[in-house]
């Protein structure tokens, strides 16, 4: 197995970040400064940082219902980081991000194969949030949402945007600009009371804050279909 495959089936990181940590010299292979194609055999040892990594033959798929206050981060510097806030016996880390202040759906996984692919801008996958606006949504603010707003000299993808009520609408984004939804909603004076992901590609968020589940085999084999899919 290369050495970045077996870096993150380990839960430790995705594939593209473990290249990053071979790059930068702090992955060993046997006591040796391992370096990007290196195999690894059985009985070889692979350290990060000093740390020995264990290979890990139990994959899982987690969906969390994330609560506002738990940070989108695995270090455990930060006393609100996920990792802890679950506390799964696997190694895991997160696949996209939801700001401190945004509640819903994540997803988890010990699998460094599929983060990447779910998250490249350009195969577009969905994610479905409901957001919580300080004043009454026009016509007008919901027709420039969807068009694309311009944020620092770069203008968001069309979206479908969509009035559920006074203050409430409905958002599919396709991209995963940091605090997107935020940033859009300020271009037009609004601000943003409350921020919930319901849906990542096919997983719909159906949990009580601050609970996770597995995800089922249907679920599964659905989202690697469509990753499939995008590749092709």
């Amino acid at each position: 197995m290369r050495i970045n495959k077996f870096i993150s089936s380990s839960g430790y990181s995705s594939r593209r970040e473990a290249d990053k940590l071979i790059e930068e010299g702090v992955v060993t292979l046997n006591g040796t400064t391992a370096v990007l194609g290196d195999v690894v055999e059985d009985d070889d040892v692979v350290t990060v940082n000093g740390n020995i990594i264990e290979h890990n033959n139990e994959i899982v798929y987690i969906a969390l219902n994330k609560p506002r206050g738990i940070t989108s981060t695995t270090d455990k510097k930060d006393k609100t980081n996920l990792v802890d806030f679950i506390g799964h016996k696997e190694r895991i880390f997160h696949i996209g991000r939801l700001d401190k202040d945004s509640e819903g759906l994540i997803l988890m996984t010990n699998d460094g194969d599929i983060v990447n692919d779910i998250l490249r801008s350009e195969y577009e996958h969905e994610k479905e949030y409901i957001v919580r606006v300080d004043k009454f949504i026009t016509d007008k603010f919901i027709r420039q949402m969807s068009e694309g707003v311009m944020i620092k000299d770069k203008m968001t993808k069309e979206c479908f945007v969509e009035k559920m009520s006074e203050y409430y609408f409905r958002i599919i984004l396709t991209e995963g600009m940091n605090r997107q939804i935020r940033k859009m909603c300020d271009q037009f004076n609004y601000r943003v009371f409350s921020l919930k992901r319901i849906r990542v590609m096919n997983i719909t968020l159906d949990l009580p804050v601050g609970k996770w589940r597995n995800l089922t085999n249907n679920e599964i084999t659905e989202l690697k279909s469509r990753l499939k899919q995008n590749q092709k």
